[in-house]
């Protein structure tokens, strides 16, 4: 028989298929609430973030419900939309939205220092004029998007070099995944876009003080912000609080779902 080639499945895919399998299984039923994510990661031994991406993946397929400051519900059956061929593979073509941010922010943190060194008045100038198009368009997705681009990739273009500025636009188009736009709904607030300003303010000021750690330090936070904004909590405790005990009651019956072992 012919030979097929491997293919590498994504690690939050991994985690949303053993999810579906305990759903499909029985072992959480239909309007019942998840575990939480903390829980999750802890009982399959991955991290958090990949968690949540599965748990996004999830929700775009239709198989459960964000109640944000609740928690995670399984869809109904009359709840869940008709299968198709997009909601199969939903993210297997690009990178997570944390996998994303992780590697912008080696390569731009590096490309912001690099631009401190080379970047001329222009630049600045146009750097400012796309945070000021952010700030006047701040309710058009669209419009702030397109300034929040290109502040990024004229920061790489200042570097002088072009393979630079053509890895920082492709690292930004991936954003335009199911994954990145579906975490937005979630998580992109007006607390954060006000942010987001702060943190462009204090990357032009490195860049135009020439300061090349400052400039690659403010980029790192920036990042990394969006970063913990993305995994803010959206309802851990839905439950309501409970005690130590009742806590680890939970999860050593979570863990026998999950892993099959006798509670």
């Amino acid at each position: 028989m012919p030979l097929r080639a491997v293919e590498t499945t994504r690690l939050y895919r991994q985690i949303a298929g053993q999810i579906v399998a305990l759903i499909d299984g029985g072992e959480f039923s239909a309007g019942s609430r998840l575990p939480p994510e903390r829980e999750l990661a802890g009982l399959l031994g991955v991290s958090r973030t990949s968690v949540r991406e599965a748990i996004i993946a999830l929700e775009i397929a239709g198989r459960v419900e964000v109640r944000v400051g609740t928690g995670i519900f399984v869809t109904r059956h009359d709840q869940r939309p008709a299968p198709s061929p997009e909601a199969a593979s939903v993210g297997d073509s690009g990178a997570g939205p944390f996998e994303l941010l992780a590697a912008r922010a080696v390569i731009e943190g590096e490309t912001a220092a690099i631009a401190a060194k080379h970047a001329r008045k222009a630049d600045i100038v146009a750097l400012r004029e796309t945070i000021v198009r952010m700030r006047d368009h701040a309710e058009d997705t669209a419009q702030r998007d397109a300034a929040d681009r290109a502040f990024h990739v004229r920061i790489a273009e200042a570097t002088g070099n072009g393979a630079l500025a053509h890895a920082v636009a492709g690292l930004w188009d991936q954003r335009r995944g199911d994954l990145w736009a579906r975490t937005e709904v979630h998580f992109h607030t007006a607390a954060l876009r006000a942010k987001t300003l702060a943190d462009h303010e204090a990357i032009v000021v490195a860049l135009d003080a020439r300061d090349a750690n400052g400039a690659r330090k403010a980029m790192h936070r920036h990042l990394q912000r969006v970063a913990r904004e993305f995994q803010r909590g959206w309802g851990d405790t839905g439950g309501g609080p409970r005690t130590a005990t009742a806590r680890r009651a939970a999860l050593n019956r979570d863990r026998a779902r999950i892993l099959g072992s006798t509670p």
